[in-house]
């Protein structure tokens, strides 16, 4: 509601000002075109985000000086902030990387967006720059009509820096022109109070254009153009910091918990940046100067000094931040915490922001599937046998354990299966199928997203076959007849072995050795029925079973080893490593 009032607002006073002063004109068109290009820009380097990037940035999270500066390497390179952010909060939802390790790359992200003001203060506003963007522009569009996915990406990037020089070149242009009407200056105002006024328009100005980088240029055209005075456009790229943080606030409303830790923590940053350069400004502004002449900036190259003012301040307020970030995490951790009243139904990994990207989707889903099996089915069939979870995990001999779990625990099993896992089985399948519509998957991302539809689709199977034999083992075990009791102890026998072995293989690290018995009993499953069935033929032959008995065991005899091979094949799909997270998506 709040975006909407504001964006209304905005359309509304702009079209006011182009009526009654056409003048203006250029100038809007200049940050409209700026603004375009920067959109081209972001849709061009997405591209190649699929891949390395993320690897990249993944990788780059495990030291806090890594994270810093791969957050600033990146954004400098893809000239948006908002686009790591995405990346960011994709990554942290999924489990991917660590918040301390995403605020290190949010920090950087904003000592990478001083790269726009040098790239127009130095280059942009010191040639002729309408004539380099028209060839970008040229054959970034010649580029873009290709069908190959590199090349489409590659030409959105050439034409978005052609019209991002463009944008800056129609912005000069319009200062230049109206500077004949209006001379700006004259609303200049000295002091602090100029700063706390100057400071508060940039806020503004960048809640409207939701860009700082657009701001700066804007900024920077315009002290170019002599239209500002250049300690009001100090304060102005101050609040250009401070206002981008508006709409990451804005835009996490929505968000989960981790897009939500990730505003605030960048709303706290670039505040107590903001302020203490306001505080500091003109200590700062003669520091500035200082570094002029000792780079040998020309004594009125503002928009140099404005530059240069801009990086010092950002860095700065990343030194400052740098021994509060660990008192940060814990302050957001205790903000804003996961839902610990969600029931097993409702998703704990799956958001819109896992959606972005092919490897925070894959993990999500797969940290999804083991929490649904972990806390759903593993306690569903093992209360189905009678059989406390406490006990498969434990280091009690099965045996004992069997003979132990004779008492009935009451359990529902039709009722479990829609209480705990019909709704987020859906959930599951509905994000898989989206992210393999939507997503440019490579062929083993898409056979892993595949491999996890199929290991949730065995889990529903599985409740299915326990469900069938959990009948079978309450009505049994109350038998006075001792050898269907013992026929019916042997299968839970056989199904409490597997549950113990996938226990063991997806906690220790020692996989290997428990995959060789999930193998061996894999194996032993698929040539068990015939014996087991020859067992069932001397009962018969014997009359130690009723007719009905023996029905219900040879049905129950299938179940069971068609539960088993199910049972190993979602531990395979779930806990074997598989590395495919993070592929390069372009091949």
């Amino acid at each position: 509601m709040i975006k909407k009032i504001l964006f209304t607002s905005f359309l509304v006073i702009l079209a006011i000002i182009l009526f009654f002063n056409p003048n203006f004109k250029t100038i809007a068109a200049g940050v409209a075109v700026l603004l375009f290009g920067m959109i081209m820009l972001e849709e061009g380097f997405k591209v190649f985000t699929k891949g390395p990037l993320q690897n990249f940035l993944k990788n780059a999270t495990n030291k806090l000086y890594k994270s810093i500066s791969a957050g600033a390497l990146v954004t400098a390179l893809v000239q948006s902030s908002s686009l790591v952010s995405v990346i960011t909060i994709s990554f942290i939802s999924a489990g991917l990387i660590s918040l301390s390790g995403g605020l290190g790359l949010i920090f950087g992200a904003n000592i990478g967006t001083t790269a726009t003001a040098w790239l127009v203060a130095g280059f942009g506003l010191k040639i002729k720059i309408s004539a380099l963007a028209m060839p970008m522009l040229i054959f970034g569009l010649i580029f873009s009509f290709k069908k190959n996915v590199t090349f489409k990406g590659i030409g959105n990037v050439l034409a978005g820096l052609g019209f991002f020089f463009l944008g800056i070149h129609y912005m000069k242009e319009g200062f230049d022109f109206f500077k004949d009407y209006i001379d700006l200056t004259q609303f200049a105002v000295s002091g602090f109070l100029g700063v706390i006024i100057y400071a508060g328009l940039g806020i503004v100005i960048t809640t409207i254009l939701q860009s700082s980088s657009a701001t700066l240029a804007l900024i920077l055209t315009a002290l170019a153009a002599g239209q500002i005075e250049y300690q009001n456009a100090l304060a102005l790229a101050i609040g250009a910091n401070v206002g981008t943080t508006i709409t990451a606030v804005l835009g996490s409303l929505s968000s989960n918990a981790a897009g939500k830790r990730l505003a605030v923590a960048h709303l706290i940053f670039n505040f107590s940046t903001g302020l203490i350069a306001l505080v500091f400004i003109f200590p700062l502004a003669n520091f500035v100067n200082y570094l002029s002449e000792f780079l040998d900036f020309s004594e009125t190259d503002f928009t140099l000094k404005l530059a240069l003012f801009h990086t010092i301040f950002n860095v700065l307020g990343v030194l400052i931040m740098i021994p509060f970030i660990s008192k940060l995490e814990k302050f957001l951790l205790k903000l804003y915490k996961e839902d610990e009243n969600k029931g097993i139904d409702v998703p704990k990994y799956l958001n819109e922001a896992v959606l972005e990207f092919p490897g925070s989707l894959i993990s999500s889903v797969l940290n999804e599937s083991k929490y649904l099996f972990k806390n759903a089915i593993f306690e569903i069939i093992a209360h189905a046998l009678n059989i406390h979870r406490d006990d498969i995990k434990s280091d009690i001999k099965i045996k004992k354990i069997i003979k132990k779990s004779e008492i009935q625990i009451e359990v529902d099993v039709e009722e479990l299966y829609y209480s705990k896992v019909k709704n987020i089985y859906g959930e599951i399948i509905s994000y898989v199928t989206r992210g393999q519509q939507d997503l440019k998957l490579t062929k083993k991302q898409s056979d892993r997203l595949s491999e996890l539809k199929l290991a949730n689709r065995r889990m529903v199977e599985i409740i299915k076959d326990t469900r069938e034999l959990e009948k079978n083992v309450t009505l049994f075990l109350e038998s006075d007849n001792h050898e269907i009791k013992k026929e019916y102890n042997k299968f839970r026998k056989k199904v409490v072995k597997v549950l113990r072995v996938i226990y063991l293989f997806r906690k220790n690290e020692e996989k290997e050795e428990y995959f060789k018995q999930l193998m061996k009993l894999k194996k032993e499953a698929k040539i068990a029925l015939q014996k087991d069935n020859k067992s069932i033929d001397r009962l018969i032959r014997k009359n130690l079973i009723t007719i009905n008995m023996a029905s219900s065991l040879v049905n129950d005899n299938v179940n069971v080893n068609d539960l088993i091979k199910k049972l190993i094949q979602v531990a395979e799909l779930l806990y074997s490593e598989k590395d495919v997270i993070l592929e390069n998506g372009n091949k």
